[in-house]
């Protein structure tokens, strides 16, 4: 009701008000007009008297003559308010008005001249002015009275105009204290709603003092000033204080550690004063707090600000974990332990690798030295599979080390420019002769465009397909094994090799294809009897696959075969131009100096014998200390340089040389190390060696490495020797002796099958395709040499070589002559043995 009557009265009060002001502003429009009004009448009045005075002028009384001049003067003036003032811009528009206002301004452009002559000029003109000023009279009424009456018109507008308004404002005002009285009635309802809210609200900080005195999470909150102003109950049990100690209490001094208190209050200090929150609104961190005891713990703290009427507060939010900080402690104890282990692990396997391949060494080199004396046929053979077993042992250790080094994450990449398609080629003239015995075929060939020449890690890419391409051989009897090979690339993606090898072999359960990748896995126990291995192949493969970017999957039916399909991204690159050169033996330093650095005196001895065997002057030293004496008083050509020795190992030795002085501080150092280890390999060559043999130690590679590095001052006693008959009868020998008659008979007889198809295929014009013949004389050239017919292996070499080179008359003349050679070599290639076993001295 109050409201009502408060309302009532301040329309009432708006009604008089609006009357008032309605009044006023009449009375000031009538002012106004009266004043634009008055200003139109004294123009014609001051006509008139500028007329009478031209009437009754006194020519001879100059005073008069002035006072004609100012009544001009004020009529001119006041034309001109009329003329520019902006108050008659309206009033200038009207017809009647204008063209009164043109006549009077024509005639006071006429009259200003004569009016600013002499006074002679004026008395002279006076007739004439007075003829004009009559006729202009009627003009100039005409004029004021139009005036009058617009401005009346106008007048009245204004006043209707405003009186409108002001009632329009009335209404207005009206209807807002209408609204205003609405207003009040709506006031009055959230008024009773705002009642009941508060009381929920009441009920909702009950509830919530209820939630954080029952929280496992300790709640604390305190003012911008720091002090306490809650401390639930997990505070209490977190930090030893009761609520009665806390409250009021300043925060820092209560819960945070003394080592930490003074950062503490300036950044209290810091957010009072600029407002910087480090800590406010970032989420849960992680500190120190400290308990009523003075001990120090971790906690997880978050903190919020709200403001409220007594100023901004804080809640914190914290919990103890200490119990989370002591399991995630032991975790990473766990860790470390682990990768101790793991590395306990890798130096446990280079150890041991280096411990199995220096007794190795021993066995295999004693082997090759052996081999060398005279032998029996039989005795040749024991030998054989002895060297064979051992390399195989040396592959078995070799496999570990790449799991190793995998499974650790060293394994890297070594990428170099390769022909895939002759790395393919080698593979399968490799693996011919244990398909032949198998009586399964081996075979290739490109589905897309060919792409030979990539860049990638060649050794990676050989392992891998040694092992698929060796095992369907393995497991395939009287079928066949096809190697196809394409190119995929999809928009935006490097370009993916894929190659795919099928075979008709036995197969595979589908339970056996999800383990055959596992390390160890061989399938069953027949499989085990038959054709043995660790079965780390696969999972080694698959690991290189991964390692290059791809992957490798397997299909396989029981009974009908396995089909490997390995993907992974290529960069194709132009061939690089290749210089044809024929095929020598690498030449052979004789006569050398060479130091020989062994602590193991099987190793020494077998290092030794070699050497010597090759006419080189050894100097033996049983540790890196001795090779350092002896190295600083005598020059050698060459260091063979242990790694593992006692006293001074063989790194420590080559740094003290290369450091020293001495006669061979520049002799070429080679290691002799049975550390496969990569990593540490490539220290060996940091510490100033400039080679590496790794054990056991071959006669080939030893040699290869000496004519490297040594410059024989002597000459070729005995220039390297060059086949001078078609079949090397010897390497038959030991064919025979290996796979027996039958067996090798089986084998010649398609090797006969096979060259005789080629010359005739070679001797078509229709097929004189150069990269056909190239492909297909590398194959035979393979094939050749497994059979020990190096003459025509070397007429394939031609013949691929000019192929390659895209000389067509040089091909065809290498084709001409083939038939030639074949017919020298056929008649040697006989199973059964034509002359006495040679021995070897």
């Amino acid at each position: 009701m109050l409201s009502v009557l408060l309302g009532a009265i301040g329309i009432v009060s708006i009604i008089f008000l609006a009357i008032h002001v309605a009044r006023d502003l009449r009375l000031l429009n009538s002012a106004s007009s009266d004043n634009v009004q008055w200003t139109l009448s004294q123009a014609e009045v001051e006509f008139v008297e500028f007329q009478l005075h031209l009437a009754t002028l006194d020519a001879a009384d100059p005073a008069d003559i002035k006072m004609l001049r100012r009544d001009f003067d004020i009529f001119y003036s006041r034309i001109r308010t009329l003329s520019q003032s902006s108050l008659y811009a309206d009033l200038r528009k009207q017809f009647e008005f204008f063209d009164s206002l043109t006549n009077v301004e024509r005639f006071l452009d006429q009259t200003v001249d004569e009016i600013d002559a002499d006074d002679a000029g004026l008395v002279a003109a006076l007739p004439d002015m007075r003829e004009r000023a009559d006729d202009i009279r009627k003009s100039v009424r005409r004029m004021s009275n139009s005036g009058l009456n617009f401005f009346a018109r106008d007048s009245d507008l204004r006043r209707n105009s405003v009186a409108v308004t002001l009632m329009q404002m009335a209404f207005g005002v009206t209807a807002l204290l209408v609204a205003l009285l609405l207003l009040s009635l709506y006031l009055g309802v959230l008024n009773r709603q705002n009642i009941r809210r508060r009381s929920e609200v009441i009920e909702a900080s009950k509830r919530m003092k209820v939630v954080t005195s029952t929280a496992l999470d300790a709640v604390i909150v305190a003012n911008a000033e720091g002090y306490i102003l809650d401390f639930n109950t997990a505070a209490e049990q977190i930090f030893g204080y009761t609520a009665q100690e806390a409250l009021g209490k300043e925060l820092g001094t209560m819960i945070v550690p003394d080592q930490y208190r003074e950062a503490h209050e300036a950044g209290m200090q810091r957010m009072r004063d600029q407002g910087e929150r480090r800590v406010v609104g970032k989420g849960r961190i992680k500190l120190e707090a400290k308990r009523k005891s003075g001990d120090s713990f971790p906690v997880e703290l978050a903190v919020q600000s709200a403001t409220t009427s007594e100023g901004e507060i804080y809640i914190a939010f914290l919990r103890d974990i200490s119990t989370q900080v002591e399991a995630e402690r032991e975790l990473v104890m766990a860790r470390d332990r682990a990768m101790a282990g793991e590395k306990a692990k890798t130096d446990f396997l280079a150890t041991m690798s280096h411990e199995i391949r220096t007794p190795l060494n021993g066995l295999l080199g004693n082997l090759t030295l052996l081999s060398e004396t005279k032998l029996s046929a039989k005795q040749s053979r024991y030998i054989k599979n002895m060297d064979t077993s051992g390399k195989l042992l040396m592959s078995h250790i070799s496999d570990v080390l790449d799991i190793t080094k995998y499974d650790a994450g060293k394994l890297r990449l070594r990428p170099i420019e390769m022909d895939i398609s002759l790395l393919l080629q080698d593979i399968v003239d490799n693996q011919s002769g244990a398909a032949s015995a198998n009586g399964t075929t081996l075979e290739w060939s490109w589905i897309t465009a060919p792409v030979n020449w990539i860049r990638a890690d060649r050794d990676r890419i050989q392992h891998i397909l040694m092992n698929v391409i060796g095992n369907a051989v393995k497991f395939t009897h009287d079928g066949q094994v096809v190697i196809q090979v394409e190119t995929n690339q999809q928009a935006g993606q490097a370009p993916e090799l894929q190659i795919t090898i099928s075979d008709s072999g036995i197969g595979m359960t589908e339970e056996l294809q999800k383990q055959i990748f596992d390390d160890f896995m061989t399938g069953d126990s027949s499989y085990d009897r038959e054709v043995g291995g660790t079965g780390l192949g696969l999972g080694i493969a698959q690991r290189f696959v991964k390692a290059l970017g791809g992957r490798i999957d397997v299909a396989s039916n029981v009974g009908q075969g396995s089909t490997f399909s390995i993907r992974f991204p290529i960069e194709p690159i132009d061939a690089p131009d290749l210089k044809i050169a024929q095929r020598k033996p690498v030449a052979q330093a004789s006569g050398c100096a060479i130091l020989l650095v062994e602590d193991n005196e099987i190793n020494r001895v077998v290092a030794r014998e070699m050497l010597t065997a090759a006419g080189h002057l050894v100097t033996e030293a049983h540790n890196g200390s001795e090779a350092v004496e002896i190295a600083q008083d005598i020059r050698f050509d060459l260091i063979l340089m242990d790694i593992s020795m006692p006293i001074l190992d063989g790194r420590g030795a080559t740094r003290a040389i290369r450091a020293g002085q001495g006669m061979s501080a520049n002799t070429p150092i080679v290691a002799l190390t049975a550390n496969a280890m990569a990593e540490e390999q490539e220290t060996f060559l940091s510490d100033g060696m400039n080679d590496i043999l790794t054990k056991p130690l071959v006669r080939k590679d030893l040699l290869t490495v000496i004519a490297k590095y040594v410059q024989s001052n002597e000459a070729q006693a005995n220039p390297p020797e060059t086949a001078s008959a078609p079949v090397a009868t010897r390497y038959l020998d030991e064919l025979r002796d290996t796979l027996g008659v039958d067996q090798l008979q089986s084998l010649l007889d398609r090797y006969t099958q096979e060259v005789e198809r080629t010359i005739s295929a070679f001797s078509d014009p229709a097929q004189r395709n150069l990269p056909e013949i190239a492909a297909l004389a590398h194959r035979l050239a393979g094939s050749s040499a497994s059979m020990g017919a190096m003459e025509m292996r070397a007429g394939f070499l031609a013949i691929e070589t000019s192929a390659k080179a895209d000389d067509q008359v040089r091909t065809d003349e290498w084709i001409a002559g083939l038939p030639a050679i074949w017919a020298r070599t056929r008649p040697l290639l006989q199973a059964e043995r034509r002359t006495a076993p040679r021995t070897r001295q």
